[in-house]
C-alpha cells in the first residue's frame, strides 16, 4: 500500500510557487523542513540544482519576534537532524525527517547528511533570515554602487519633523502664491496654516497619487475663480451693511406676522441667524455652516408662508446673495485634489532631505530598493542579490503590499534556476491599518496559479474544535455564500484534524469546540450596556472555572495524569482598550489577576503620564504652591484628603514639603530626570502601595517605562522646561513615535490573558473568550479618510460620499471576517463567544449583520429575539448553543500557597589579589611619588634637584641654559629618539629635514630662541665617546640598536621590601639613598628602554637623562651624577631594565650566558656631554642580583 508523503518531502523546490497554510497547520513546520532539504540538496527533480548553506537560504518575515523565532526553530530543527543522521540506526518520529532517513539510507550518505547539517546548524548566526526592512536595507548597503544608494545610513524612524518642515517649504513655495481670495477660502476650510495642510493630507502620504510638478487642473482652475467670487461676496457684504437696519426690521416684522417658514427659521433658532447677518455685514470670515444660513435670506434660499409671499421683500442683497451661493456652488475648493498634490509634494521633499541628511525611513528601505530594481541598473542589480540568494522563502505573506511584491517580482519571477516559495493564509490577512494589503496577495495567487500547494491538517487544536470552526465557516459559506466577502476569491476550505493527547475537564466532564452564549431580548442591546453585561458573564464564568482548578475538577487530563487549570490558560480576546478595561474590570472583582497585552496602545495614553506631568512641573518649579499642591493631589502619589489637609493647615510641614521638592530639582539637574523619579517615588511609598492592589502593577509599569523614556529623551533636550513641553506634547498626542513607547508586559506571573486579536495572531491558548465579538466599528462617511480598492488600487477618499462609504464598509466587514477567524483558531479547546441583538446607536433593530459574526451566524440580518431560531440549523456536536448564563460575584480563591524558603547560599569569601600592570615610575619612594604609572612617564621623573648648587646663571648659549623640567626633558628625548628611528649615521649625514622638524618642535613650545643650542647639543650628543666598562662607544659608531624597547613580563606577588634590600645589598651599598615604600607588585611590569644596542658580542640598555645638576660641565663629575641616579633611585630603573633584557636574551640566544652577553647600562646625562665624564655613568650589576631578582618575579602559587 502506498502512503502518500508529507507535502514538505514533494514540494518542488525550484520556481514560483505558493503555499496556502491555514491556521495551526505547521506552517513554521513546513518551512523549517523546506529549509533542511535545500541544506541537504534533497529531492532529486523536485530539489533545488545544489545544495545550499544558510547565507544563501532568503527567508523574509514580518516581525523581528517573527524572524528570531524562526532562526531558533530552524537551528533546533537542523541540530536534531543531524543527530539523528548521525546515528546510522537511528528512527524518527518526525515524518519528514523519517522520510529523509530512508532517501538517504546508505550510511555514507548519512554521515555526510550529518556534517553538512551540523556545520548547517552552527552557521544559523549567519542566516539570511530577515524582516523585510532588513532585508532591504542590508541590499541597499551591501549593493551600494548597484543601488545608488550610500555604504552609511541612519534610520530615523520618525519622519514628522522632515514632514513639518517640508510642509512649511510647500506653503512656502506653493500657497504664499495663491491670490488672497484662495488664501481666505484656504482659512475657511480649515486649511489656514503649514500644519493643518500636513495634518489633513496625511491620509494621502506616501501613496504618491499626484504630479509634485504641476498643480491639478482642478486646483489652477479654482483660483482663477476665487477672485471674482471674492468680489461678489465683497459687493453682497457692502450691500447688506447699507439695508442691515431695515432688513432687520423686516425679519423682525416677518417673525411677528409668521411670514417666515417655522420649520427653516425656528423662534430660538433666528436670533443667532441674524447675528449671523450682522458678523457677514461686518466683514467677519464665516465657515460653510455660516454660509447656509445666509442662504436663507437670499430671494432663492428665503422660505416664506403663503402669507409671507405676498411680503417677498425687495432688498437688492437678497438677490446679490444668490449670485454668491451660485458662485460658491461653482468654485468650491478642489479639496482632494490640493491635498493630493501637497502629499505628493511633502512626499518628494521629505525623500531629497533625507536622501542629503544620508538618513532613511523604514518606508524609505522598501521604496529605494524597488525603484533601484526598477530603474536602469536594475537587472545588474537583480542578478547580483540572486546570485547572493537563489532561494527565498517569505513567510506571511498575506501581509504583503504593492511595494514588497514588486521587489520580488524583480529579483525572482521567471528567473531560471531559482526559487521563491511564498507561504500565508489570506484568510489570516488582518494588518490592513498596517498597510498589508491582501489584494496583493490575490495578485500574487493568480500569477502563481498551477503552482498551489495547500496544509490541510491541524496540529494545534482539539477534534471538536477543528470542526467546530469547519462547521460554521462552511454553514456560512453554503447559506449565505462568499463568506470572506471577496467575491469568492478565498474561499473556505475546511481542514482535517490531527487532534491531541489531552483533554479538557470542566467540573469533572469533558468540554470542547465552540459555545454560543445567546443573549435574546426584544430590544437591541447598546455597546455599553452589551461591554458591561458579557464582561460580567465572561469574569463570572473564569472564576468558576479557577475555583473549579482550586478543588481539582477543572484542568487537563492527559493519559493517567491531571494539571489544573491555571489562570494562564485562559485568553480574552479584545478590539481595543474600551474593551480590555472593561473585562479587565470584571475580573478584577472578582479577585482574578489579568495582564492586557497590545502592539498598539502607547505609555503616554496611559492616566500615569498626566500624572507624571504634574509631578515633573512641581520638581521644576518647587517655589510654586499651585504645581506642588497639583502633584500632591495626583493619583499616583495619592495622599489622602486628610494629609492634604493637614499640609494646608501646618506650615512647617508644608515648608518641609517644599523643601523636599527642591531637592527633587536638585537631583534632577545633578543626576537626571531618571534617578530623580525613583527617589520621589520610593519617597512617597509609591511602590509598596501599588503592590498591595489588583492593578498596581500597570500602573507601576508605566511610571518605570515613562521615567526610562524620559531619561532618555533628556539627552537630547536641555534642561527641565524643554522635557516638560516634550512629555506635553506627547501626552497631548496621546502617542508616542516609536515602538519603544508600546505599553510593557507588567507582570508574567499566572495570569489571565486579555489580548488584543491582531496581537494574538500566531499564538494559541487552551481556553479562548470572545465575550464583545458582536461590536464592530463601521465606515462613517462623516469620518474620513475611508479606503477602499477598485481594480486592485487601493483608494484614500477624503471627501467619502454615500457610495464611497459602502465600499469601505463592505472591505471593513471583509477584514471582520478575516479577524474573526484568527479569533477563533486560537483555541486549543474551546472557545466562547457572546452573541447578543447588539446595536451601535440608537434604533429599534439590531445591527449584527454588520458585524463579522453576525454575517457568519445570520447572513444578511436577524430579529432580536429571533437569534436561538436563527441558529437551529448551526447546531453541531462541536457547537454548543446555550442561553447566556447569569453573572455572578463569586470570587477567585485561590489555595494560599506557603512558599518555604532555602537555605540562603553563602558565597565562599575569596581575597582578592589587586592585579595591574605597574612601571618603574610607579614605584614609590618614602617621601615622594617619582612619577605617574604611565610608563612611557619615565622622563618625567627627572626633575631638578631641589638643593641649588649655587646663585650663579647658567652658562648661556649652551645646554644648561635650557629650560628645565619635565616638558624640556621630553623634547631632548623625543630629539634622540627620532634621530635613532632615522639612523644617527644617516641624520649626522643629512640632517636637513631632521633639523627643520627639531625647529617645528621648538617653536610649537616657544623655545625656538634655543635652536641654535640645540643644533649643536644633538650632534654633540650623536658623536660623543660614551664609557662603558672597558670600552668606549659613540651612538652614530652603533650597528644593531633598537629605540624605544617596549618590555612587559609578569610580576607575582613581589615584595618591593625585599626588591629595594636586594639592589641596596649589590649596588653601592655603602651610599645612603630614600627607600622604596614597602608594597607588593601583583599582574605585569612594563617599559620602554630608551635604547638597547649591541657593541662587540654585549647588550646594553641605555637611558636618557635630561636633569639639571649645575650651571655648567664641571657640575657632572662621575660622582655627582651617581649621587644623582642613587638619590633618584635610577638604580632601580636600570637593574629592572637589565632584568627585561636578560629575560628577552635568554628567550632568543640559544647559547646566552649573562657573563658573556649582558653588557651593563649606560645612563646619559644630556645636558654633562661636555663634562669630565662625558655626562655618563655605567654599571654592570653583578649576575648574582639580576638572577635574583629573576626568581623573585616569577610567577608562582601562593
Amino acid at each position: 500500500m502506498n502512503i502518500e508523503r508529507p507535502l514538505p518531502i514533494t514540494f518542488p523546490l525550484h520556481g514560483t510557487r505558493l503555499i496556502e497554510a491555514s491556521a495551526g497547520t505547521g506552517k513554521t513546520f513546513t518551512l523549517a523542513a523546506l529549509y533542511l532539504r535545500l541544506v541537504l540538496g534533497h529531492g532529486d527533480e523536485n530539489g533545488f540544482s545544489r545544495p545550499l548553506l544558510p547565507p544563501e537560504i532568503l527567508v523574509v518575515t514580518f516581525t523581528e519576534a517573527a524572524t528570531e523565532e524562526l532562526r531558533e526553530r530552524i537551528r533546533d530543527r537542523l541540530a536534531d537532524a543531524a543527530r539523528i543522521f548521525a546515528d546510522s540506526n537511528a528512527e524518527a518520529d518526525d515524518p519528514v525527517l523519517a522520510e529523509l532517513l530512508n532517501d538517504y539510507s546508505a550510511p555514507d550518505d548519512r554521515a555526510r547528511c550529518a556534517q553538512r547539517l551540523e556545520a548547517a546548524a552552527q552557521w544559523m548566526d549567519e542566516a539570511a533570515i530577515y524582516t523585510i526592512h532588513g532585508f532591504c536595507n542590508r541590499m541597499l548597503k551591501q549593493h551600494a554602487f548597484d543601488s545608488g544608494s550610500l555604504f552609511s545610513l541612519e534610520l530615523q524612524e520618525d519622519a514628522s519633523d522632515e514632514q513639518q518642515m517640508a510642509a512649511r517649504d510647500y506653503w512656502r513655495t506653493i500657497i504664499s502664491k495663491f491670490p488672497v481670495s484662495a488664501a481666505n477660502a484656504l482659512q475657511s476650510d480649515n486649511l489656514g496654516n503649514p500644519d493643518a495642510l500636513l495634518e489633513a493630507c496625511r491620509p494621502l502620504l506616501g501613496l504618491k497619487e499626484a504630479d509634485p510638478e504641476e498643480l491639478p487642473q482642478s486646483v489652477t482652475h479654482w483660483l482663477t475663480q476665487t477672485g471674482p467670487q471674492a468680489d461678489k461676496d465683497q459687493q453682497a457684504r457692502q450691500q447688506l451693511a447699507d439695508e442691515l437696519p431695515e432688513f432687520l426690521e423686516w425679519v423682525r416684522a416677518a417673525r411677528d406676522n409668521k411670514w417666515l417658514n417655522g420649520n427653516s427659521y425656528r423662534t430660538t433658532s433666528l436670533p443667532g441667524m441674524l447675528q449671523t447677518l450682522q458678523r457677514y455685514a461686518n466683514g467677519e470670515r464665516l465657515n460653510g455652516k455660516a454660509y447656509d444660513t445666509l442662504a436663507k435670506f437670499s430671494n432663492e434660499g428665503m422660505r416664506l408662508t403663503k402669507a409671507g409671499q405676498e411680503q417677498r421683500p425687495d432688498f437688492a442683497f437678497c438677490q446679490q446673495l444668490d449670485a454668491v451661493m451660485d458662485g460658491r456652488a461653482n468654485t468650491q475648493l478642489p479639496r482632494t485634489d490640493l491635498l493630493a498634490h501637497a502629499a505628493a509634494w511633502i512626499d518628494r521633499r521629505v525623500d531629497q532631505v533625507r536622501r542629503q541628511t544620508a538618513t532613511m525611513g523604514f518606508d524609505d528601505m522598501l521604496s529605494r530598493l524597488h525603484d533601484a530594481l526598477k530603474g536602469g541598473n536594475g537587472e545588474r542589480l537583480a542578478q547580483v542579490i540572486r546570485d547572493q540568494f537563489p532561494v527565498a522563502l517569505i513567510d506571511e505573506f498575506q501581509d504583503t503590499d504593492p511595494t514588497q511584491y514588486g521587489i520580488f517580482c524583480a529579483l525572482y519571477e521567471g528567473q531560471e534556476g531559482t526559487g521563491w516559495f511564498m507561504i500565508g493564509d489570506p484568510k489570516q490577512a488582518i494588518y490592513a491599518f498596517r498597510g498589508a494589503d491582501v489584494f496583493t496577495y490575490l495578485k500574487a495567487r493568480r500569477a502563481t496559479e498551477g503552482n498551489h500547494y495547500t496544509l490541510d491538517k491541524n496540529f494545534r487544536s482539539a477534534d471538536a474544535m477543528v470542526h467546530a470552526v469547519n462547521h460554521l465557516f462552511s454553514y456560512s459559506q453554503n447559506t449565505f455564500g462568499d463568506v470572506f466577502m471577496m467575491d469568492n476569491a478565498i474561499p473556505f476550505e475546511a481542514v482535517q484534524a490531527n487532534g491531541r493527547k489531552d483533554v479538557l475537564l470542566v467540573d469533572n466532564n469533558e468540554k470542547s469546540g465552540i459555545t454560543l452564549w445567546v443573549d435574546e431580548q426584544e430590544k437591541p442591546v447598546s455597546a455599553g450596556q452589551y461591554r458591561d453585561e458579557q464582561a460580567a458573564r465572561c469574569a463570572s464564568e473564569i472564576a468558576h472555572l479557577l475555583n473549579g482548578a482550586v478543588k481539582g475538577v477543572t484542568g487537563f487530563q492527559k493519559t493517567d495524569s491531571f494539571r489544573p487549570l491555571h489562570p494562564n490558560d485562559i485568553a480574552i480576546l479584545v478590539r481595543d482598550r474600551t474593551e480590555a478595561k472593561a473585562i479587565r474590570d470584571a475580573l478584577m472583582e472578582r479577585q482574578v489577576r489579568s495582564v492586557y497585552l497590545s502592539d498598539q496602545d502607547s505609555v503616554f495614553a496611559q492616566p500615569e503620564a498626566h500624572d507624571l506631568l504634574l509631578i515633573l512641573h512641581a520638581c521644576a518649579t518647587p517655589e510654586s504652591d499651585t504645581r506642588v499642591r497639583s502633584a500632591l493631589a495626583c493619583a499616583v502619589l495619592d495622599l489622602a484628603y486628610a494629609e492634604l489637609d493637614a499640609l494646608n493647615q501646618d506650615e512647617v510641614r508644608w515648608e518641609e514639603t517644599v523643601e523636599q521638592f527642591h531637592g527633587y530639582r536638585q537631583q534632577w539637574q545633578t543626576q537626571g530626570v531618571l534617578p530623580m523619579l525613583r527617589s520621589l517615588l520610593m519617597d512617597f511609598h509609591v511602590p509598596a502601595r501599588l503592590s498591595q492592589s489588583l492593578d498596581g502593577e500597570r500602573a507601576l509599569t508605566n511610571l518605570l517605562h515613562l521615567a526610562e523614556l524620559l531619561q532618555q529623551a533628556a539627552t537630547q533636550l536641555d534642561g527641565e522646561q524643554s522635557l516638560i513641553r516634550y512629555l506635553e506634547d506627547t501626552v497631548e498626542e496621546g502617542r508616542g513615535s516609536s515602538k519603544e513607547s508600546i505599553l510593557r508586559l507588567e507582570s508574567d506571573d499566572d495570569r489571565v490573558k486579555v489580548i488584543t486579536i491582531h496581537k494574538s495572531k500566531g499564538l494559541e491558548y487552551p481556553l479562548v473568550y470572545l465575550p464583545f465579538i458582536c461590536s464592530f466599528r463601521p465606515a462613517d462617511k462623516n469620518k474620513p479618510p475611508l479606503r477602499y480598492h477598485e481594480n486592485d488600487h487601493l483608494n484614500v477618499s477624503l471627501e467619502p460620499d454615500e457610495t464611497v462609504e459602502n465600499k469601505a464598509d463592505h472591505e471593513r466587514l471583509a477584514e471582520d471576517m478575516r479577524l474573526l477567524y484568527v479569533a477563533l483558531t486560537r483555541a486549543c479547546h474551546t472557545c466562547t463567544l457572546g452573541i447578543a441583538p447588539y446595536i451601535k446607536g440608537r434604533g429599534k433593530q439590531n445591527q449584527l449583520e454588520k458585524s463579522a459574526i453576525g454575517r457568519l451566524l445570520f447572513g444578511n440580518g436577524v430579529a432580536n429575539d429571533g437569534l436561538r431560531a436563527a441558529l437551529t440549523p448551526v447546531a453541531h456536536d462541536a457547537v454548543a448553543i446555550i442561553n447566556a448564563p447569569d453573572s455572578n460575584p463569586e470570587c477567585y480563591q485561590p489555595k494560599a500557597q506557603a512558599r518555604p524558603l532555602r537555605t540562603p547560599l553563602i558565597p565562599v569569601a575569596r581575597q582578592r589579589q589587586p592585579w595591574w600592570i605597574a612601571s618603574y615610575s610607579a614605584l614609590k619612594q618614602v617621601q615622594e611619588t617619582l612619577a605617574p604609572a604611565d610608563p612611557r612617564g619615565d622622563q618625567l621623573a627627572e626633575q631638578q634637584d631641589d638643593t641649588v648648587i649655587d646663585d650663579a646663571e647658567p652658562l648661556p648659549d649652551t645646554i644648561h641654559a635650557f629650560p628645565r623640567g619635565a616638558a624640556p626633558g621630553t623634547l631632548l628625548h623625543d630629539v634622540l629618539e627620532q634621530a635613532a628611528n632615522q639612523s644617527f649615521t644617516q641624520t649626522l649625514a643629512d640632517p636637513a629635514e631632521f633639523e627643520t622638524s627639531v625647529e617645528e618642535k621648538l617653536q610649537a613650545r616657544g623655545w625656538q630662541d634655543f635652536m641654535e643650542v640645540i643644533r649643536h647639543w644633538w650632534k654633540q650628543a650623536v658623536t660623543t665617546s660614551l664609557p662603558l666598562e672597558n670600552d668606549r662607544i659613540a651612538l652614530n659608531t652603533l650597528h644593531t640598536y633598537v629605540p624605544e624597547l617596549e618590555f612587559l613580563f609578569p610580576a607575582h606577588q613581589v615584595k618591593v621590601a625585599e626588591m629595594d634590600t636586594l639592589i641596596r645589598q649589590h649596588i653601592h651599598p655603602q651610599h645612603p639613598r630614600p627607600r622604596l615604600e614597602a608594597d607588593t607588585l601583583n599582574g605585569m611590569l612594563k617599559g620602554f628602554i630608551d635604547l638597547v644596542f649591541e657593541h662587540d658580542g654585549k647588550y646594553y640598555v641605555l637611558d636618557y637623562k635630561s636633569n639639571w645638576l649645575g650651571v655648567d660641565d664641571s657640575a657632572y663629575t662621575l660622582d655627582a651624577m651617581t649621587d644623582a641616579v642613587l638619590e633618584k633611585r635610577y638604580e632601580v630603573q636600570y637593574v629592572l631594565y637589565l632584568l627585561a633584557l636578560h629575560r628577552l636574551l635568554k628567550s632568543r640566544l640559544p647559547d646566552y650566558d649573562p657573563d658573556q652577553h649582558l653588557g651593563g647600562a649606560v645612563y646619559v646625562f644630556l645636558r654633562g656631554l661636555q663634562g669630565p665624564a662625558a655626562g655618563t655613568v655605567f654599571d654592570r650589576p653583578a649576575t648574582g642580583l639580576i638572577e635574583a631578582l629573576d626568581v623573585m618575579f616569577e610567577a608562582r602559587e601562593s
